[in-house]
C-alpha cells in the first residue's frame, strides 16, 4: 500500500487523509507535550489549565470500542472513524461514519463513505453495533464515487446527523479532505435507510468557515448552527447562523449572528466569529438539559473539550473549557488518555451526570475505530 504525503489515497490505492488527519501516524503526541495555545483577538487562551478551564482535565473513562475487526468486521466495515451518534426515531441507533474500509486493514478492500452502522439498543450502558443501513455489507448512504482531482481522491465526510419532528437529516462535506469543494445536506424519512438530496453550499463561503457545520435543536422552533473551516491546520473563527427547523433545506433561511451598529444581533450584514480563531477539529453542539453544550477537537494544544452554556447566543470566550480528552501513548492509555484521539460526539440520551462521547483514533492501519467513553462533565 502506498501513502501519499498531501492527498487522500495514492494512486496505488492507500489514504494518507492528509497526514493522517494531521495529527501523525505511529506518533501519538504524550500529555506532557502539550503547549500554549494561538488565539486570536478577544479569544479565551485555548490551552491545557487556561484561564477558562478546570483546574484539572475532567474524569473520562472508556466503555467500550464500538467499530473494529470483531465489533463491525462482520458488517464489511472493520476500519472506521467519527461515529456520529444519532437517535432514530425508531428508537435505534444510528452511528453516521466517515470513510469506511473492508479489507484486512487501513486502505484495503472496498473504501465507502460515509457508512452507517446501528446499535439496535440506545441506551448508554448497552451500545453495540449490531447492524449496518439496508442490511448489506459496504454500502455508503449517498453516492460518493471517490473522484481522482490531481494526485488525490474525493470523498463525503460527515460533520452532522441529528433529528427534527421524525426527520433524520446530515451535513456532508465534499471534495478532497481539507478541501472542501462544496457542502451538502440531505434528509431521511425511514430511519436512516434512504436519504434525499436537500441543498449545498460553496465551500468558499463566508471565507470557508461554513464548511464544517454542526446544529442544535432548539425547543423554539429554531436550530441554532455553529461552523468552521473544516482543515486542521487552517485558523478558522466560529460563526453561529440560526435556521427556522421548517426551512432547513433553504440555505437563505440561515440567519447569522453578527457584531454590526455597536452591538450582537441576528440577520447582520455578516456573522461574525464567537470564539475568536483557532485550528478545529470536529464539532458536535447539543441541546441538552435546559443548556447548551458544545464539544469539539481543539488542535494546540491537542485535546478533546466541551463547553456549557446557557443561550446558543451566550458569550463563549468566557465560558468554562472543560478538557475531556488527552493524548496519550498507545498501549498507556488510561482514563482520558487516549493516543491520536479526534471526533468527541455527544451520544443521544446523555445528561450532565452520565455524559457519553463518542471517541476516534487513527495511529497506525490497523488501529482505526470509534470508542465510547463517558466523562463526569461539569455543568
Amino acid at each position: 500500500m502506498t501513502h501519499s504525503s498531501d492527498g487522500h489515497r495514492a494512486t496505488a490505492g492507500g489514504p494518507s487523509r492528509r497526514g493522517l488527519l494531521r495529527i501523525g501516524l505511529g506518533v501519538a503526541a504524550g500529555a506532557g507535550a502539550l503547549g500554549p495555545g494561538v488565539l486570536g483577538p478577544g479569544a479565551p487562551a485555548a490551552r491545557a489549565n487556561g484561564p477558562y478551564d478546570p483546574t484539572a482535565p475532567t474524569v473520562a473513562a472508556k466503555v467500550r470500542n464500538l467499530s473494529g475487526p470483531a465489533e463491525t468486521g462482520p458488517f464489511s466495515a472493520p476500519w472506521t472513524d467519527l461515529g456520529i451518534p444519532v437517535r432514530c426515531p425508531d428508537g435505534t441507533l444510528l452511528f453516521v461514519c466517515g470513510d469506511t474500509f473492508g479489507g484486512d486493514e487501513v486502505g484495503a478492500g472496498d473504501w465507502n463513505a460515509p457508512v452507517g452502522l446501528r446499535s439496535s439498543s440506545a441506551r448508554l450502558d448497552n451500545l453495540r453495533i449490531d447492524g449496518v443501513v439496508r442490511g448489506e455489507h459496504g454500502i455508503s448512504l449517498v453516492d460518493e464515487p471517490h473522484n481522482p482531482v490531481g494526485g488525490a481522491f474525493t470523498t463525503a465526510i460527515p460533520s452532522d446527523a441529528f433529528v427534527v419532528d421524525g426527520v433524520m437529516y446530515m451535513h456532508l462535506m465534499r471534495g478532497v479532505i481539507y478541501d472542501t469543494h462544496h457542502t451538502d445536506f440531505w434528509r431521511s424519512t425511514d430511519n436512516g435507510e434512504t436519504w434525499e438530496y436537500l441543498c449545498q453550499w460553496p465551500g468558499d463561503l463566508h471565507g470557508g468557515q461554513f464548511q464544517q457545520k454542526t446544529y442544535a435543536v432548539a425547543d423554539d422552533g429554531y436550530c441554532y448552527v455553529l461552523s468552521t473551516v473544516f482543515d486542521r491546520e487552517a485558523e478558522s473563527g466560529m460563526l453561529l447562523h440560526r435556521v427556522r427547523q421548517d426551512r432547513l433545506g433553504e440555505p437563505d433561511a440561515y440567519e447569522p449572528w453578527g457584531f454590526a451598529d455597536g452591538g450582537w444581533r441576528w440577520n447582520a450584514p455578516a456573522p461574525t466569529t464567537v470564539l475568536g480563531t483557532r485550528r478545529w477539529g470536529e464539532l458536535c453542539f447539543r441541546a441538552m438539559d435546559g443548556k447548551y453544550v458544545l464539544t469539539w477537537l481543539n488542535m494546540d494544544p491537542l485535546s478533546i473539550r466541551a463547553m456549557v452554556f446557557p443561550l446558543p447566543t451566550s458569550d463563549l470566550t468566557r465560558t468554562l473549557e472543560q478538557t475531556m480528552i488527552l493524548p496519550g501513548s498507545p498501549g498507556q492509555e488510561v482514563g482520558g488518555l487516549v493516543a491520536s484521539p479526534y471526533g468527541g460526539f455527544v451520544v443521544p440520551g446523555s445528561t450532565f451526570g452520565d455524559f457519553h462521547i463518542v471517541v476516534s483514533q487513527w495511529y497506525d492501519t490497523r488501529n482505526y475505530r470509534i470508542m465510547q467513553y463517558r466523562v463526569a462533565m461539569l455543568s
